[in-house]
């Protein structure tokens, strides 16, 4: 594949998750309240969401007590996040391109997106609407794929989600300074639907044609009911994968 050919596809699953935003909203984990702690600057009292989806970080943010803007740029997306969060602003925007003034937000947190952005266009940009002194926190959950089942789980996907490419060293550059890192473990209960519904809230299998799209449902349903508890769930490791940089 190359190089345009390449682009044109992280495009198109960049851009195919509003297709699939109330399956998202149904599958997707929350965050642990240590990955905020460590993400959020002390003190911090306005917080941009940015790539917010359908708000799985938002509301977190809210819960704390904080003022939240959240920008999303697929209207998919943000039509769901308007439903689940109707009080909160949630703007048309990139990494890229934020819609908002400069010096507007104590912190910058993105879960789940930032290696959707190009990094050299983002950073600056992200900066711009810091104040002196503020934080971009960055957030990934990834399975934990050092468990045996989940790693044979992995293999019988197409490929490694753009979530676990990109989380473990993330590039941000200037004008922030360097990227400081952290891992949170945790289990998350839930169903062989909930699995199933998970993995078509990927963006890899939202582009993929319908018949390669049943053969993964398929092999992933197989190998979750092997792993199902008394209770009729099965758990799931994630690492959420944390990483910060400060401005000056």
């Amino acid at each position: 594949m190359d190089p345009d050919q390449r682009r044109a596809q992280r495009t198109a699953q960049a851009r195919s998750f509003g297709a699939a935003a109330a399956v998202y909203e149904r599958a997707r984990p929350g965050y642990p309240a240590e990955a905020l702690d460590w993400v959020l600057p002390p003190g911090a009292r306005r917080v941009l969401d940015l790539g917010a989806g359908t708000g799985k970080l938002t509301r977190l943010l809210v819960a704390r007590g904080l003022e939240v803007v959240a920008v999303e740029p697929t209207p998919g997306m943000r039509e769901e996040f308007a439903r689940v969060l109707p009080d909160v602003e949630v703007l048309d925007g990139t990494g890229e391109s934020v819609p908002l003034p400069d010096g507007s937000v104590d912190a910058v947190v993105m879960a789940q997106a930032w290696h959707w952005v190009d990094p050299d266009a983002a950073a600056p940009e992200v900066a711009r609407v810091l104040r002196p002194g503020g934080w971009l926190g960055l957030l990934w959950n990834v399975r934990e794929t050092s468990v045996d089942w989940v790693a044979q789980l992995d293999r019988t996907l197409p490929g490694p989600g753009e979530e676990q490419l990109g989380s473990l060293a993330p590039r941000v550059g200037p004008p922030f300074g360097p990227v400081e890192r952290y891992d949170v473990r945790w289990n998350q209960p839930m169903t062989v639907e909930g699995l199933l519904e998970l993995t078509l809230s990927r963006s890899w299998v939202i582009t993929l044609d319908e018949e390669r799209r049943r053969e993964v449902l398929d092999d992933v349903r197989a190998q979750a009911e092997e792993r199902l508890t008394g209770a009729g769930t099965l758990d799931m490791p994630y690492v959420t994968r944390c990483s910060r940089a400060k401005l000056p």
